[in-house]
């Protein structure tokens, strides 16, 4: 197979450069105010009087073919230390739906008003703000041209004043908040201003987005003129200490889960988190002994697959600028996952544990508007895993350079290296670890000024100690989005000697095509338009195939959809999908139960070709309402095959959410599996439960617990966090997590309730702006 060069690419997506040029787009000018703004929710000083004010809001969602029937209307101003935006936005005080006083409530969840912000108008990267009527707030980083990142956290002002038919905010943002360069004379920003209506399920902004994509968008921002230019903000460093005092106790067995010695243990820690804002637009951070231990748990999965499962990045450290680095590469082959980081698995319970890091420091941010960098270097610490298991010290390093073409595209580059540290490691923790792993790659991306064409290229090579001849990645993907038809196709080759220690590979030596292709429809007949917004059919999956070309997986799931006005969703479809097990597998993956018994008589199934046909239906109720559900149901023949014709599965995944309005929520996530298979191979019932409560106690106390039940580990997690903001951005944590066996493990007297370990944290963050 061939892949077309990156100058073919970039020369093929020049001429397409014209083919989908934008038209024109909103205009405001934002005036410097003469007088101090009070923020108090109230727009009656003389700068909001003289500021330009925005057209009518134009809907994006469930149409965007007419005006909000709720309309909102910003002004904009500044003075020497902050940007202001003020916001009328029409609604009964008796429809607001807010899911939680507490702050980065979950998208989707709540009435909100948006600011997206793109200061170098590249319509890529950019930061959003947004408000519910209830003065929560919630800031995010803008990536890829609409993807938010809403873990990044930072420092803005708002006051909210509401009244029976609209509520009116006053926003300051600091301009040591934002990231921009500043031009002589020549300024001027990317801007929109978005809104969220849950009752009426509208989504409107000020510059117009078409419905098929979101509304932070910055294809579609209008454009925000200086009629002085703003500010050159002074020297902006920030420093995050924090202190923290830490008990926990491990109980440890051996592999015949025979009690071993209790180990407690209980110790102080202090470190420093520093941003030190080397340019407006480029960012120093830097960490000394971070800690984690604040961070939700990871939410578990079923896993019956044959690979690694992803888990996303919750680590506030890693978050600014990570698309920067962590967007190379297609989701099945990653050359950097920060997650490699001070992180490991624990195989006794199954859970992810933190890997001790020393310190680290990251530069990202933009150079000027074509030029973006970022460079990380991590160390971490060796760890002792017992029984003569070592995690080695490791450098982690990471650099990137984007320079920017055309209106929205971009080039670039990424070296990525691992260096593991052997002083004072036994050469027998040394077997099949390598010194060192890098990977060096080259990419290409383009996005249409509309956003409805973008297309990926790239090249990425490994090298590692012995690696071998075939150690590159390639891949070629294009999409095209309209309103009425979504295609994406894509094909990628991952040589067998490729290598990404630091990245997510969980497969290589194999071609990979990807064909996603959905049709939509917009019914015409207001009497129907009324009840369905949209539907269609569609077709999602991927085929892989070895390097020779013989077919190994094919995922090919078929559907037809609809979606409510109201934002509710159904869908019915039959997946079917080819296996070819080149070695023998259990499909149930029994070894990752603890109980010995329970593996131990489970024969795999033999090499060979399976098939799945398994029928299924997804209900989603629209989240307006306070108790809102998502349900998948499926079952049918399972890894079958001539000689094997019995197999089936039958499957619930379900996840049901109570809003306590304005408190928080309580969620139950059901997930049960149901795998029979003819004898002697193996046959389970797996369940994973968890119950989660998420309440707000005021704007500045939180408390979470998550409890998650799962019997293919055999292992129960309590993870509960008290919060108390008392200060913005600064924070005190107590934080309890426990592991226990789930179910009896009856040849080793083990009783549901016994413990693996437990650990309570008390944690204290502040924020010095110095």
């Amino acid at each position: 197979m061939k892949f077309p060069s990156l100058l073919k690419i970039i020369l093929l997506c020049f001429l397409f450069q014209n083919t989908f040029a934008q038209s024109g787009s909103k205009e405001i000018v934002i005036r410097k105010s003469k007088n101090e703004i009070k923020l108090d929710g109230i727009l009656d000083e003389a700068a909001w009087t003289m500021a330009d004010s925005t057209e009518p809001f134009f809907l994006n969602k469930p149409y965007d073919s007419t005006y909000a029937t709720y309309q909102t209307y910003v002004k904009v101003t500044f003075d020497e230390k902050f940007m202001y935006v003020g916001v009328v936005a029409f609604q009964p005080r008796e429809s607001y739906t807010v899911s939680s006083f507490k702050r980065d409530f979950e998208s989707g969840t709540s009435d909100v008003f948006s600011v997206y912000v793109d200061t170098f108008k590249d319509k890529l990267n950019g930061m959003q703000f947004s408000l519910s009527p209830l003065n929560v707030q919630r800031e995010g980083l803008i990536s890829l041209g609409g993807e938010t990142d809403i873990t990044w956290d930072n420092k803005w002002y708002s006051k909210v004043a509401n009244y029976d038919d609209r509520w009116v905010a006053e926003i300051a943002i600091p301009f040591t908040t934002l990231r921009y360069k500043v031009s002589t004379n020549q300024n001027s920003w990317r801007v929109n201003f978005g809104r969220y209506y849950m009752k009426s399920n509208e989504v409107s902004t000020w510059s117009p987005v078409p419905r098929n994509f979101p509304p932070a968008s910055l294809a579609f921002t209008g454009t925000m003129h200086w009629d002085e230019n703003p500010p050159v903000p002074g020297a902006n460093i920030s420093l995050i200490p924090y202190l923290s005092a830490n008990t926990n106790s491990n109980f440890p067995r051996t592999d015949n889960l025979e009690a071993l010695p209790k180990v407690s243990e209980s110790k102080m820690g202090a470190g420093l988190d520093a941003k030190i804002a080397i340019t407006p637009s480029l960012n120093l951070d830097l960490t000394v002994n971070p800690d984690f231990s604040q961070v939700e748990v990871d939410a578990q999965q079923t896993n019956l697959s044959r690979f690694e499962l992803f888990f996303p990045e919750k680590r506030q450290f890693f978050i600014e600028n990570s698309d920067l680095f962590g967007k190379f590469g297609y989701p099945g082959s990653r050359p950097f996952f920060s997650r490699r980081i001070g992180l490991t698995r624990n195989n006794f319970t199954g859970l992810v544990e933190q890997v001790p890091i020393l310190g680290g420091a990251r530069l990202s941010g933009k150079l000027n508007k074509d030029w973006r960098v970022g460079i990380l270097n991590m160390q971490t610490a060796k760890v002792n895993k017992g029984n003569d298991q070592f995690l080695p010290a490791t450098n982690y390093s990471v650099g990137v350079i984007q320079r920017q073409l055309f209106t929205r595209s971009y080039i670039g580059a990424i070296v990525v290296n691992k260096e593991n540290m052997f002083k004072n490691i036994p050469e027998s923790a040394k077997a099949g670890v390598d010194k060192y792993n890098r990977v060096v790659g080259l990419e290409y991306n383009y996005y249409s000024p509309n956003n409805r064409l973008e297309t990926e290229t790239y090249y990425h090579q490994s090298f590692s100690p012995g690696g071998g001849k075939d150690a590159s990645s390639i891949n070629q993907y294009i999409g095209y989005h309209h309103p009425n038809v979504d295609i994406n196709l894509g094909m990628a080759r991952i040589g067998k000697d490729y290598k990404s220690e630091m990245g997510f590979t969980p497969r290589n030596g194999v071609y990979t095509l990807y064909r996603p292709i959905n049709f939509i429809l917009n019914p015409k007949n207001q009497r129907i338009a009324k009840k369905i917004n949209a539907f269609g059919i569609g077709m999602d999956g991927n085929d892989v195939f070895d390097l020779s070309g013989k077919r190994l997986d094919t995922e090919a799931p078929i559907f037809m959809f609809l979606n409510t006005p109201a934002g509710g969703e159904f869908s019915v479809g039959y997946y079917m999908a080819y296996s070819f097990l080149y070695n023998p597998f259990d499909i149930t993956n029994a070894a990752d139960n603890p109980n010995p018994d329970f593996s131990k008589d489970v024969t795999p199934l033999p090499v060979g070709e399976y098939k799945t046909r398994t029928p299924f239906i997804n209900l989603t109720t629209p989240q307006r309402h306070n108790f809102y559900v998502s349900v998948l149901v499926y079952g049918g023949p399972y890894y079958r095959n001539k000689k094997l014709t019995n197999g089936t599965t039958f499957g619930v995944e379900s996840s049901m959410n109570y809003r306590i309005q304005p408190y928080g929520k309580v969620a139950m996530d059901v997930f049960y599996t149901d795998i029979s298979l003819e004898k002697p191979y193996n046959s389970v019932k797996y369940w994973l439960v968890g119950p989660k409560a998420e309440l707000s106690f005021s704007k500045s106390v939180f408390l979470s617990t998550y409890f998650q039940y799962n019997s293919q580990t055999n292992n129960t997690n309590i993870n509960a966090r008290l919060q108390w903001r008392y200060k913005p951005v600064s924070d005190v944590f107590l934080v309890f997590t426990d592991n226990y066996f789930a179910q009896d493990i009856r040849n080793y007297n083990i009783q549901p309730w016994t413990p693996k370990n437990r650990a309570l944290v008390l944690k204290m963050t502040y924020w010095l702006n110095v």
